[in-house]
């Protein structure tokens, strides 16, 4: 539009100068013409201000694009980041479950003393069975014994007994004998 307006005035001077007016339509031409350009410059500084403005805001458009893509890449990486980060936490307890059991197993005696203590253990637990079986063995016969001794105890008494009786029966019989 301020480009028409340039071709406009430059063609009215064209024109004017053409056509022969007289002096004051002269005068007022020039003066029409001179007031048109000094609107023409204002114009034209719009016009510039303007183009400079779109220029701008087409470049603030394609910047906040890019500053959108990166927002999305930057949240995409965060999101891989916090998987990364979740694995490796996973895996460094999983170091550090294994380190403790590392040290763990480091404490404990080497396989080839484990296995001697349990054979020795196992020998041990073999000779106190036979120890057992022989004390059981014993007191069985000890029992035996006991009560065949109290058999006996049990028999003596009984001829003891059957003996004082038999002695009272023979000193009364005595007596009686005696007696009559």
């Amino acid at each position: 539009m301020l480009v028409k307006g340039r071709k406009v005035s430059r063609r009215g001077e064209t024109v004017a100068a053409n056509y022969a007016f007289g002096p004051l339509e002269d005068d007022l031409a020039k003066a029409f013409l001179q007031e048109l350009s000094t609107f023409e410059i204002p114009l034209l500084k719009s016009k510039a201000v303007v183009d400079a403005n779109l220029r701008e805001k087409h470049n603030f458009d394609e910047l906040r694009e890019e500053i959108n893509r990166q927002i999305v890449q930057a949240q995409t990486d965060i999101e891989l980041l916090k998987k990364q980060l979740e694995e490796s936490k996973i895996e460094r307890r999983h170091k550090e479950e294994c380190e403790a059991i590392r040290k763990m197993i480091a404490t404990q005696p080497p396989r080839s003393e484990t296995l001697k203590i349990i054979s020795d253990l196992e020998k041990e637990i073999v000779a106190l069975d036979a120890e057992n079986t022989a004390s059981s063995r014993m007191l069985e016969l000890r029992k035996k014994q006991f009560a065949l001794l109290l058999h006996v105890v049990d028999e003596l008494q009984n001829t003891i007994e059957e003996e004082q009786k038999s002695l009272i029966e023979e000193k009364e019989h005595k007596h009686g004998i005696r007696a009559c």
